[in-house]
Order: structure tokens, then sequence, then C-alpha cells
């Protein structure tokens, strides 16, 4: 079935890209084997529709013409699916060839790799992975969320989505209306900036918090994409980066290596228990309740009265 779906689609390209004038659904019927053996009309539309669909998503430009007699007809022009001459160095191609590594471990990692084998395919030179040979290290970016995938197609097609999202120190989680604008990676964790429709305003979502399914809405977006999306940005000063307060805690010895490489100062107080000065800003209090029992706020007051809060809404659920 594989093999047969992917001559049917080879063969629907190549009508499309050796016609210089747009096809009907008629014309290309009786070009294409498979859909002359289609048992229906109704059969036929629907594996036309799909194959087409494929086409698109694997990066083929369909033209859609609509003739004097009003028909329907399509095409896919060679120079709108063409790309242009590669002028890559080999500098520039080990970059392309790094980042595609990143994605090996992740669900774009297919993507990935036909990007790398069209490039090299159309010209782009082969380049000397450094990271080959000598290193122990790879990059990658981890993706686990089941969210991430139809965020990142609302992302590019620029679709409406809602979902159900709990905050930390929610019990339940509660339905959002976003249009999304792009994703981000920090700090291991996947974030999705965007319009929040309900409240009116910008919003950043971590992933992870995301529950159930992302669905589309239909519609358009009502607010403009920013040219700049400060993801990483807005992220760092919810989780105290930028802040210029400090906070004491208690953290058990041999964990909690995140909070120690932000450490002010660290002094061993024994029994198992280091006390650190770190940066307090807004939003630490989420990332310190993470940590569970391996973290004790000493002060200031209102963090670990926050930090109680949340783990009392946590214990409820």
């Amino acid at each position: 079935m594989a093999i047969a779906k992917a001559e049917r689609l080879m063969n629907l390209a190549l009508c499309l890209l050796g016609t210089r004038r747009p096809l009907s659904k008629r014309e290309l019927r009786g070009s294409i084997e498979a859909y002359l053996e289609a048992g229906s009309d109704d059969a036929f539309n629907r594996m036309f529709e799909r194959d087409k669909d494929d086409l698109r998503e694997l990066g083929l430009v369909i033209e859609t013409v609509e003739n004097l007699d009003g028909d329907t007809g399509y095409l896919a022009r060679r120079d709108s699916n063409r790309l242009p001459p590669i002028t890559l160095d080999a500098e520039e191609a080990a970059a392309l060839g790094l980042a595609a590594k990143v994605w090996q471990q992740a669900r774009l990692a297919g993507a990935a790799s036909g990007a790398l084998q069209k490039l090299r395919a159309a010209g782009m030179p082969e380049a000397e992975d450094a990271y080959e040979v000598h290193s122990a290290l790879e990059p990658r970016i981890p993706v686990h969320e089941a969210a991430f995938e139809p965020l990142m197609l609302a992302c590019r097609d620029r679709r409406p989505v809602t979902f159900d999202y709990r905050k930390a120190n929610a019990a339940r989680p509660e339905q959002r209306q976003v249009e999304p604008w792009t994703l981000e990676c920090w700090r291991g964790h996947w974030y999705l900036a965007g319009w929040d429709r309900d409240r009116g305003a910008e919003r950043v979502f971590r992933l992870s918090r995301i529950t159930g399914r992302v669905r589309s809405r239909a519609g358009a977006f009502t607010v403009e994409v920013p040219d700049v999306v400060t993801v990483r940005e807005t992220v760092e000063s919810w989780a105290g980066e930028t802040a210029t307060r400090t906070a004491r805690i208690r953290l058990r010895s041999g964990a909690g290596y995140p909070l120690r490489s932000r450490a002010i100062s660290v002094r061993e107080l024994g029994n198992g228990w280091d006390e650190l000065e770190i940066p307090y800003g807004h939003g630490l209090d989420a990332w310190l309740v993470e940590f569970g029992p391996d973290v004790v706020v000493q002060e200031p007051a209102d963090l670990r009265a926050d930090v109680v809060d949340r783990l009392r809404a946590v214990a409820k659920d």
C-alpha cells in the first residue's frame, strides 16, 4: 500500500509539473492509472484531495486556476518549484548539518533530514562534521510534549487554536483560545508565545502544562503577529533571570543543579543540606515547586507563602 501511494503521488506530481496549462480533475483521472481504478467519483475525489494535500505538505507548490467556463484546473509551475542556486560555503553547510543533527531525536527528525538531502542534491557542499568524531557530546533538542507538533503547524499556517492549560498554582486546567506565534525551547522546556483572545493580551504558555488535545479553529488572526516575538525574554523575566532581589533557600545535597548554576552563594549546612542565595523575580515560586521536597524556602516570606500555596493546590488535585 505504501509503495502504491508513493507511485500515485509521483505520477500526480509529474503530471502537474509536466503540463503547460491547468489540468482538470477529469483529465488527471484519465492520466493516472490508480485514479482510473477508483471505484466511484466520490472515492476518486477523496483520493485526489488527500494526494494534493500530501504533495503540498511535501513542499510542492500547486496552483488552482479557474478557466472561463468555470472549471477548476491544477498545475505546478516549474519556476515556483525550483530552488535558487545554492551559494553556501563550507562553514555555512556545516552549520546546517549541525542544526539538522539537533533534531535527530525530536519529532522534526524526518523533516530536517529531508531538507538537508534536498540542499545537498541542489549543490550544497559536503562539509566535514566536526561533531562526528573525537566528541562525546552531541546537540539535542528534546520534544516529548504531544502539543508540540500541532502547535508548530498552527504557527506555520497562522491558525487559531484552543487547548486546556493548567497553571502551576491551579488545581484544574482552563480552556485557552490562542493565536499562536512561535515556539521556543528554553532550559529544556518548550514554550508557546501567542495572543490570548480571552485575556486580550500576549501570553507565553509552557507546553508541558497543556493537557488534552490541541484543537484548530477556523478563521484568521485578529491581531498582527509582531516582527520579533521575545519568548525567551518574557520567560526569563518570569523566572527571575532579570531580578534585582535575592532569595535564600535550603537545597538537598546533590539535587537541583539548575538552581546551583544560578546561585550567588552556596554554603554547606550539613545533614545533607546546603544553603543557596539565588536571584528572585516573578515566577521563581513556580520553578521552585518543580524541585518538590528537595527545596525549602527560607526567605523572603512572600516567596515562601507562594511556594506553599502552589504545593497545596497540587496536593488537593
